[in-house]
């Protein structure tokens, strides 16, 4: 019964607490008749009296906000809401009797009635409240019962920084565990400066050092789920000054409801650092090529296609079709997307379809668009992390530059309606091959947007001749953008992991510079910005500023509540490492190659007027390309790959394995590599 009631939800609450208060009225004015007259019979004329103490008695309880506390975090505060709301009732219902005609009612049946609605409407919500939560008398009222000899042995002190009733909730759920004890709140409305919570006083973030002093606080955590990504950013800036660990909780629906687990308390989410405020997204563009129609993601398990993938599924398409090479990350996305449907009705008549299958498959690729008739593809699947490509260029462009071609190219033939390319800002200007790779994808796709019918590429492997000619009536366009916040790979993940370990901190370089966005917010732009296209557009997306590493580093150290170790400070926790820049690896990246560039419907998407080449001239420089890598000639790759792509600038020697190998045989002691 317990698990039943907390599981209503606050409606049926409410609705349970005015049922049981009604009765609670009655009873309590009856009592006050039998003890003021005697005898149940005689004062059954007295029945308006009875809808009078509920007419006068419900609304003042209401209106004092009984019934907007949650119960199961009730305080001492309460009393004098009950108190007050108990004695205007019975003031009301005295004046009511009188000028409803009741003026012959006995003149103590109020104050009576009073003296017994007050202790029951207490008691009764405390013992519910015990009921509910299973706490003792000292629990309850913790302002009687010292707080250092019942938590003698608990865990971390702790400041709640938010004293809502979110703050309230978090404080509750904590008091039930081992590993945190709840000692302040932190909150900057001036007017609940100086009071207390249930023996926890409120402290404004002015007086944060008056706090640790007094409370011997160690850790802040947020309890903020209203407030705008922008305040959140405030107050992590304001707080990290102070040098204590930040957490947050970011499951906070669950404290409504009681499942709140102490795992899900967190260090603060980097992106309440780095990132911004999102722009409601405009769902006719959500829904606009995946309601009702069957879509494909392409690289379905990575980072950004399994977010692709979450987003798309809550516009219930027809059918989802997961494409993914890595079946280790097919099964883990698809586990994750058939526990989203289990817990969200609205997804649950959505079919999901598992396939494996590479890019670099023309067969596979054309037979499943065909069998599941897909009208919209998103093509995630790509080699992005710029070492690696560099140290196995050939795999690079061919999974990069003709896994995009092949697919696209299976597209058309299949007649999809859209395709939408998943790009980087690696692909402006590149300085490694990665980059280059991901242009050259780009301009496969411009190439084939402007054509009504091209000669595929490799068409043997599609089964047509080279001079045949196949109608292109698919939609392409593409959507660049920078770095995404958790991704695999990411810097942060990565720094997380060292400050966790005692440092150091590795950073290429003191100067280095990226964009930063978080996945779903990405994720969501994609979505909308492939809803605009009319074909061979490169959509950009708005990613802030950039982030110098460095500063980034540093603020991750605060974060932990840790100090920076460095010449100023030597006797610091963490310190910083300067490694030298990686090959292929800039010091700052772009989003556009020129500066024709146009705005969109949308406040954080923009569209970039760039040069385009001819398919046919793409398609035979293409061919060149290939030879060269598969001959192993990446030297003369690298200055074909700088006439192709606009930009292309390597700033590396040539670091590829299978290239060091073949230098390494030719020399007196063979077989010898350089692994660093």
């Amino acid at each position: 019964m317990r698990n039943t009631l907390l599981s209503l939800p606050r409606s049926g609450k409410r609705l349970v607490a005015l049922l049981f208060d009604s009765i609670a009225i009655i009873f309590c004015l009856w009592m006050a008749f039998y003890i003021r007259l005697s005898m149940v019979d005689s004062f059954t004329r007295y029945y308006p009296a009875f809808i009078i103490a509920i007419a006068v008695t419900l609304p003042f309880l209401v209106k004092m906000g009984l019934y907007r506390a949650v119960l199961r975090y009730m305080g001492s505060d309460s009393l004098i809401v009950i108190f007050k709301a108990c004695s205007y009732a019975a003031i009301c219902l005295m004046l009511a009797g009188f000028l409803s005609g009741q003026a012959h009612l006995p003149r103590s049946i109020p104050f009576i009635y009073w003296l017994l609605l007050l202790p029951t409407m207490i008691i009764s919500r405390y013992l519910i409240r015990s009921w509910l939560l299973e706490e003792s008398i000292a629990d309850i009222f913790p302002e009687f019962f010292p707080r250092r000899e019942r938590h003698s042995r608990r865990g971390v002190p702790v400041a709640i920084y938010g004293a809502g009733a979110a703050g309230v909730q978090v404080m509750s759920a904590l008091d039930k565990g081992i590993e945190y004890q709840p000692v302040a709140f932190l909150d900057d409305k001036k007017d609940n400066a100086g009071r207390a919570i249930q023996g926890r006083r409120i402290y404004r973030p002015l007086s944060f050092e008056q706090m640790v002093q007094e409370t011997g606080v160690q850790e802040v955590l947020l309890a903020i789920p209203s407030a705008s990504r922008q305040r959140r950013m405030e107050i992590v800036h304001t707080l990290e000054q102070h040098g204590l660990p930040i957490r947050t909780i970011p499951a906070m629906a669950d404290l409504a409801s009681g499942r709140m687990k102490m795992q899900e308390i967190q260090p603060v989410d980097i992106g309440d650092v780095l990132g911004r405020d999102e722009v409601e997204p405009r769902q006719e563009l959500l829904e606009k090529c995946i309601t009702g129609k069957v879509v494909m993601v392409t690289g379905a398990g990575g980072s950004i296609g399994s977010e692709l993938c979450r987003q798309i599924l809550k516009k219930k398409p027809l059918c989802l079709v997961l494409y993914e090479h890595s079946e280790f990350s097919l099964y883990s996305v698809e586990q994750d997307l058939i526990k989203t449907q289990k817990s969200t009705n609205d997804c649950k008549a959505v079919q999901l379809a598992a396939v494996l299958g590479s890019v670099n498959n023309p067969d596979r690729l054309i037979e499943t668009l065909r069998r599941f008739a897909v009208n919209t593809v998103y093509h995630a699947a790509a080699y992005k992390h710029v070492p690696i490509v560099e140290q196995n260029i050939e795999e690079g462009l061919r999974n990069n530059t003709l896994g995009t071609l092949y697919t696209a190219q299976a597209a058309i033939v299949a007649q999809v309606e859209r395709f939408v390319l998943i790009s980087t800002d690696k692909a402006v200007r590149p300085t490694n091959v990665m980059g280059a790779s991901k242009r050259l994808a780009e301009m496969a796709l411009q190439g084939l947007a402007d054509e009504r019918s091209v000669n595929l590429f490799h068409s043997d492997r599609f089964g047509f001749r080279p001079e045949t000619k196949i109608p292109v009536n698919t939609c392409f366009t593409m959507v660049r953008f920078g770095n995404v916040l958790g991704s695999s790979g990411s810097v942060i993940p990565a720094f997380r992991e060292q400050i966790r370990v005692g440092g150091p901190v590795t950073v290429t370089h003191p100067d280095i510079n990226r964009y930063f966005m978080t996945i779903p917010e990405a994720a969501l732009l994609v979505i909308q910005a492939g809803a605009m296209a009319s074909g061979g557009e490169v959509f950009v997306l708005d990613m802030g500023k950039p982030v110098k590493i460095a500063n980034l580093a540093k603020r991750m150290i605060n974060l932990s509540g840790l100090t920076l170790k460095d010449e100023s400070n030597p006797e610091g926790d963490i310190e910083i490492v300067y490694t030298g820049l990686r090959p292929g690896e800039k010091l700052y990246e772009e989003l556009l190659i020129g500066d024709n560039v146009t705005g969109t419907s949308h406040p954080k998407i923009s569209m970039a007027m760039e040069s385009k080449e001819l398919w046919s001239n793409y398609r035979l420089a293409l061919e060149t390309v290939f030879e060269v890598a598969r001959n192993g000639r990446f030297t003369d790759l690298r200055n074909l790959l700088s006439s192709c792509v606009n930009g292309f600038n390597p700033t590396s020697d040539v670091v590829d394995w299978m290239d060091q190998s073949r230098q390494a045989e030719s020399k007196p002691e063979r077989g010898v590599l350089n692994y660093h």
